[in-house]
């Protein structure tokens, strides 16, 4: 049976994961900087949740965590990130919320997946899945809380080399664009509900094979122009 990490477990298209990959019957390794919290209970009352608190930003934190885990993992997905500093123009910029987004959206992403990489050499079938976003497109030229964009610009380029260097290891890595979802990020105004882009993510997870590594796909799984 299939074992998933996902982090950033404690909202959104996390909590939406955790959930349908529980449904699913997988164990689910989740991720938070404190306790997940489900209302409904669906995931902390389950035995095939795992509860991983750490930092996405402390890579001693999540060195130790991965160091508790036994067991191997399948699916990685590397789902935790954030919005950015309110000031996040080219001509307005707060420094030092820009660092914060770069530490949790681009270098986060790289510290999780080196830390888990023994577990998932250890699968018959690893991948790695990043969220990331259509605003990152170096095609798309608005300067918009470039900040978030130019973090998720870089994660693109860095997952894009980590699957290079994970081919011959039979490792697949993907980037994704989860879609315009009504969360606290995306706004009550944005396209679709976290139910369905979490399932197009893990029926793109469940898909992956090495013939599709290094790409950058909606959560439908159709490409998306870098």
């Amino acid at each position: 049976m299939t074992t998933v990490l996902i982090t950033g477990t404690n909202r959104g298209i996390g909590l939406e994961m955790a959930r349908q990959a529980l449904a699913k019957g997988w164990t689910v390794y989740g991720s938070a900087r404190s306790a997940v919290t489900d209302p409904d209970a669906h995931i902390c009352n389950n035995p095939k949740f795992h509860d991983l608190r750490f930092d996405v930003t402390d890579h001693e934190a999540v060195r130790a965590a991965a160091a508790g885990v036994s067991e191997p993992i399948d699916i990685l997905i590397n789902n935790a990130g954030i919005i950015g500093p309110e000031r996040q123009a080219t001509l307005d910029m707060d420094f030092d919320g820009f660092a914060k987004t770069l530490a949790v959206n681009t270098l986060a992403p790289l510290a999780v997946a080196q830390a888990f990489l023994p577990h998932l050499k250890r699968s018959r079938k690893p991948r790695i899945l990043t969220v990331s976003s259509g605003m990152g497109r170096m095609s798309y030229a608005k300067s918009d809380r470039i900040a978030y964009r130019a973090s998720k610009a870089a994660v693109n380029k860095v997952m894009q080399g980590l699957a290079t260097d994970l081919q011959p290891m039979g490792i697949a890595v993907v980037m994704l664009h989860p879609g315009w979802v009504r969360t606290d990020m995306g706004g009550a105004g944005a396209d679709i509900a976290p139910s369905e882009s979490a399932a197009g993510i893990l029926a793109v997870a469940e898909g992956l094979t090495l013939e599709g590594t290094g790409q950058f796909l909606n959560w439908d799984g159709s490409t998306v122009e870098w």
